[in-house]
């Protein structure tokens, strides 16, 4: 496998693949890699529960513009409605 395969595929798997871990160590400021072996080591430990959490925060990431408030604009005063 060359250098350029492994590159692609380590970028494909660290970004494409729902981007949860990412996400959250641009959210916190920790290395990405660093909260993937936590993940790993603590789905060891606790038989694979936190793998319902990974999806579900995929899933929600994935959606999350729906799950965000629509911004409406403001008011000038109390009187417009």
């Amino acid at each position: 496998m060359s250098s350029e395969d492994k590159d692609r595929f380590v970028s494909l798997f660290e970004f494409q693949i729902f981007g949860v871990c990412s996400w959250l160590g641009e959210k916190l400021g920790i290395k990405a890699t660093s909260i993937r072996m936590y993940f790993i080591y603590l789905s060891f430990f606790t038989f694979g529960s936190p793998i319902i959490v990974y999806l579900v925060s995929s899933f929600i990431l994935e959606h999350k513009p729906y799950f965000k408030p629509q911004i409406q604009p403001k008011r000038k005063s109390v009187w417009d409605l």
